[in-house]
């Protein structure tokens, strides 16, 4: 079996283990957007509250503004929280891209292996015929003397 076919395998394993990389960042990413997603709701969900209060609190009853002031402050709690888990999701998202090109370096330098392991064999494929074929032309000579 040639080196080349030997090391199939590992091959095989550096490309699975890329793809899954790359599958992973994907899930990362795809997480990452649906945190600042919630952000970004419930910043504007802030905003709007808070835009309202402005606009009226002289219709509000005392109970009415502290409710509504309680309302604002867990409102704001909850968006810290968020930025909180969009932030671990960057950090998830960072650590997955490096495990993924890690692992694409990997695959890289095990096809060029395999590439440099065909073209060795090529090359020796070729002097073995081109050493048949001066074997066989040497014995046509010495039939011809």
């Amino acid at each position: 079996m040639t080196r080349s076919k030997r090391m199939q395998p590992v091959a095989d394993v550096a490309r699975n283990r890329q793809e899954d990389a790359a599958r992973k960042m994907g899930d990362r990413q795809r997480e990452l957007n649906k945190q600042l997603e919630r952000l970004d709701e419930l910043s504007s969900y802030r905003s709007e509250y808070a835009r309202r209060f402005e606009e009226g609190p002289e219709n509000m009853t005392g109970m009415n503004v502290r409710d509504y002031r309680l309302f604002l402050s867990r409102l704001n709690q909850a968006i810290e929280e968020q930025a909180r888990r969009v932030e671990q999701a960057r950090r998830e998202l960072e650590q997955s891209k490096g495990k993924w090109t890690a692992s694409r370096v990997r695959n890289d330098a095990i096809h060029k292996v395999m590439d440099r392991f065909r073209e060795d064999e090529k090359r020796e494929a070729r002097r073995r015929e081109q050493a048949q074929e001066d074997e066989l032309g040497q014995r046509g000579r010495r039939r011809e003397d």
